[in-house]
């Protein structure tokens, strides 16, 4: 007769199984309650232990406190891990981390697996890194979750001789239970509270996570994910196939699909506009009460959100790479599964994220991608499919998955081969000497220019404005009127076209290819004609419908328009001042070189220039590098509060500057540089424009920063 509190349910588990959420065995893990915590494997190769705590008063690696951990576990105001080195269990809280709570009684034994409870801890004794892949189990529960150190309770209702005999794969573990699966693959739950599960069920399950009064799973043949206990904690089930991960946290639980890798949470009273990311897939995933947090497949970095309500996350992550799963003795890693491979990190010297370098990381393949991406390689035993922005769709390949319409790419080829090169007065990537005129057609926003002429009986137009380094003047009419031009001509580096072409490249001066009206001098009414500029704004790759930019072309792109300010503020005779630094008026040529647009021809006499108006500019670049790290517009009122400046100075003041940066592309190895950017744009939007530096010395920081290098 089987006692009160035990439940044996015979159920034939795959060898693989997948466990996570409270109480369960991941790289990421979460300490629930009021001192609750949340701790990551760094992906340095060393498997050092980040943590970060509601405040994000003191994120950092615990090094200095414990041994390297191999896997980790979450409980009721404490953390539990199997150490890398020697396969040993080591339990703590933020309160103290260098003192390990498991009963010395234990300490010294090893273990393969753990798995945390609301105050128990149950570990399946082995080795992580050889030997079977299974064990008995051993159990102790805390008399205090308030102080850990007071005692453990030796007659704990979790130790009983039927379940000391059983030989267990995986466990995980709740608030008064704890389910395992067993050597021959049955599923067995036990402890005071485990009759509360109700578990009546006779699928094979292979992926299970457990909430505080609950457990889910995935069946392996039907896909269908299952629920069982406390029906608040789940609340309606998704029915859609197939998770490969899941995650339990207060009234919700999240899982990772597996075609795509993206995260879906359900739970009681989940607000529909709570979702996950939805830039990157993601490779682990943990939750806390109210707060989910995940390793992005995209790049390893942490990112975390809360699941009932789409405010602020309590816990805001280190910016730090995170190992993206479980190190395993299994030297094939099977059909559907991929070896992560370390060599993607590029460091030289990193060939493994494992203690042991004859241990392998498995991950579950990807086959397709999130909305806005569209695979552009299969999964292979080495690598997982690669995911690219439809904007980067170029065949009828990804056509369909990116819902482009062959017919629609094409007419939109042929209208852009009719498409005239437009002129603008820009800063070009190598700042020569000079500025320069050239020829085209309106066709980004905001930036072609031209005025009718009354007289349409002249045979050619000029520029109006012709630069050098020396000078900025007009030029009433550089070439004698009557000198007929057969085409467009160069005088210098002004460039002067007859009226017939201007007039078939705007359609015969059309309204619809007006985009703004510029300039006009009265001799002779002149024409401004901008370059067409192939990539667009930098403010449509930020927050427009272009490719994201990464890391190396934003600072490209940032030391590119700071050079050309630089250029306006010093080089120029008299100087000019821009007074409409944004990142709408910075360009992107064909050979995505920035250039600096829109400035109006606005010049200063010497004597009506002052310091002020040259850190105007200065303010407004300093934004613009706010945007750019972090992927934030100027302005957003969805935001509290909108303003950037105001959002991310108290952050980089704090020395918080990790928090504001964009974690929607993949972040480089070394992210000092970007935090170092992050305090030179805090110094460029300071109030007062005397404590702000010039163009000349925010440049030569610039170039500094650039210079350092970044590390992918």
């Amino acid at each position: 007769m089987l006692s009160n509190f035990l439940i044996f349910l015979f159920i034939s588990i795959s060898l693989i199984i997948t466990v996570s959420g409270y109480g369960s065995t991941g790289t990421i893990a979460a300490a629930f309650g009021d001192n609750g915590f949340f701790c990551a494997i760094d992906a340095s190769g060393n498997q050092e232990v980040i943590c970060w705590d509601r405040e994000n008063t003191n994120p950092g690696v615990i090094s200095g406190y414990s041994p390297p951990m191999t896997s980790l576990s979450g409980g009721e105001g404490f953390l539990c891990a199997i150490t890398s080195n020697t396969s040993r269990a080591f339990c703590w809280n933020l309160q103290d981390p260098s003192v390990n709570l498991v009963p010395r009684a234990f300490q010294y034994n090893s273990y393969l697996h753990i798995a945390s409870g609301n105050n128990h801890v149950c570990a399946i004794s082995g080795l992580y890194y050889s030997g079977p892949e299974y064990g008995p189990v051993h159990c102790w529960e805390y008399s205090d979750n308030t102080n850990f150190t007071s005692g453990v309770l030796w007659n704990s209702s979790f130790h009983n001789p039927y379940i000391d005999s059983l030989m267990f794969r995986k466990i995980v573990s709740g608030d008064g239970f704890t389910c395992g699966v067993t050597k021959d693959i049955d599923l067995v739950c036990w402890g005071p509270k485990s009759n509360d599960l109700s578990v009546s069920n006779n699928e094979e399950l292979e992926v299970l996570a457990s909430g505080r009064n609950s457990i889910c799973g995935v069946s392996k043949d039907s896909g269908q994910l299952q629920c069982f206990g406390d029906e608040t904690e789940f609340g309606v089930i998704p029915n859609r196939p197939r998770f490969i991960a899941i995650s339990a946290g207060a009234n919700h639980y999240c899982g990772i699909r597996e075609d795509d890798h993206g995260v879906e949470c359900w739970g009681r009273n989940l607000n529909s506009s709570s979702s996950a990311p939805n830039t990157s897939g993601f490779v682990a995933i943990s939750s806390s009460d109210s707060t989910t947090c995940g390793i992005r497949e995209l790049d390893l970095v942490l990112d975390c959100w809360r699941v009932h309500d789409s405010s602020k996350p309590d816990f805001s992550p280190p910016l730090e790479l995170c190992s993206p799963g479980l190190c395993s003795p299994r030297g094939n890693c099977g059909d559907g599964w991929f070896a992560f491979n370390a060599s993607i990190l590029k460091e030289s010297e990193l060939t493994s994220l494992c203690s042991f370098h004859s241990l392998n990381i498995c991950l579950r393949c990807g086959i397709s991608c999130l909305d806005g991406y569209f695979p552009s390689s299969t999964c292979n035993p080495n690598a997982d499919r690669v995911c690219t922005p439809c904007s980067l769709c170029q065949n009828s390949s990804c056509y369909g998955i990116c819902n482009i319409r062959a017919e629609k790419l094409r007419e939109h080829e042929q209208k852009e081969q009719k498409d005239v090169r437009r002129l603008v007065i820009i800063i070009g990537c190598s700042v020569l000497g000079f500025l320069v005129m050239l020829i085209g057609l309106s066709f980004i926003p905001k930036m072609t220019k031209y005025r009718k002429r009354d007289d349409e009986e002249r045979s050619r137009m000029t520029c109006c404005f012709c630069f050098d380094k020396n000078s900025i003047e007009a030029d009433p009419d550089p070439v004698p009127q009557s000198i007929l031009l057969p085409t467009a001509v160069s005088l210098g580096e002004t460039k002067i076209f007859r009226l017939s072409e201007l007039k078939d490249a705007t359609h015969g001066f059309k309204e619809f290819n007006e985009l703004g009206r510029g300039y006009c001098a009265e001799m002779g009414e002149r024409l401004l004609v901008y370059e067409y500029m192939p990539h667009g704004t930098l403010h449509d790759h930020l927050h427009g419908d272009l490719s994201q930019l990464d890391w190396s072309m934003r600072l490209k792109i940032m030391l590119q328009a700071a050079r050309g300010l630089d250029y306006l503020h010093n080089e120029v005779d008299p100087p000019i001042i821009h007074r409409d630094v944004k990142t709408s008026n910075i360009l992107l040529d064909g050979e995505m070189c920035a250039r600096i647009a829109d400035f109006g021809l606005v010049s200063s006499n010497e004597r009506d220039l002052s310091k002020s108006d040259r850190e105007g500019d200065v303010y407004d670049f300093g934004i613009v590098i706010l945007e750019i790290l972090s992927g934030r517009k100027a302005i957003d009122r969805e935001c509290d509060p909108p303003g950037i400046a105001e959002w991310a100075v108290p952050l980089i003041r704090k020395g918080k500057a990790a928090a504001i940066i964009d974690r929607n592309i993949g972040l480089p190895r070394n992210v000092e540089p970007l935090l170092k950017l992050a305090e030179l744009a805090e110094l460029a939007v300071r109030e007062n424009p005397n404590e702000r530096p010039n163009i000349r010395n925010l440049l030569s920081f610039l170039d500094l920063i650039v210079k350092s290098g970044l590390t992918f």
